[in-house]
């Protein structure tokens, strides 16, 4: 029943994130410093993806046509699935990482939002990495199977996961389309800074 609640509000936050994106709106970026996209790395996925569904919906709309109650029922599956998939996309795009005065908020559609304060970070990185098997504490937030920056953290903070699972994390991987402005962004507000991780590589 909590797994069942847990992905309801997951499908009303993508809904809500494409009702946005149609109105050209972001989520949680009216008191920001900065706001990150990070969705142009997935657009051309999606863009596949969604053109896939539009296929088979036509297909299976041809196939089932001496079936009205199949047909129906696969039409409007196969409707769903691609504003499902659109909706992925848009929770992406209006839903960048945001950063203010004193907190980092790495976010990835509507099912990542990691708050991390500033002050806590103790090295970024920029490299280029590929996704890879979850190391404990270590937390990729991958944008087309990659990520572009590296965070390190003094102490640990929460990731809740979509299910509401909790873990300690103290190293952040993630994607930024401008990853060069984030590390500027965050660089100046960092105490002690690494001597061989400020600057882009």
């Amino acid at each position: 029943m909590r797994t069942a609640r847990a992905l309801a509000r997951h499908e009303a936050r993508l809904m809500v994130s494409l009702l946005l994106w149609l109105a050209r709106r972001r989520h949680g970026t009216r008191d920001a410093t900065h706001a990150f996209g990070y969705a142009r790395g997935q657009g051309a996925t999606t863009a596949g993806l969604a053109f896939v569904c539009v296929v088979e919906t036509f297909t299976l709309s041809v196939l089932l046509r001496d079936w009205p109650t199949a047909h129906a029922v696969a039409l409007v599956l196969d409707a769903y699935t691609v504003v499902f998939v659109v909706a992925l996309h848009a929770a992406s795009v209006v839903r960048p990482h945001v950063l203010d005065g004193a907190t980092l908020r790495v976010r990835h559609g509507t099912h990542v939002d990691l708050r991390i304060p500033r002050h806590g970070i103790t090295a970024i990185r920029r490299e280029l990495r590929a996704s890879s098997a979850r190391a404990p504490g270590e937390l990729d937030v991958a944008v087309g199977g990659q990520t572009s920056l590296t965070l390190e953290l003094a102490r640990p903070v929460t990731h809740v996961t979509l299910l509401g699972r909790r873990r300690e994390v103290r190293v952040v991987r993630l994607h930024a389309d401008d990853a060069d402005g984030l590390v500027r962004a965050l660089t100046p507000a960092r105490s002690s800074p690494s001597p061989s991780g400020d600057r882009p590589g």
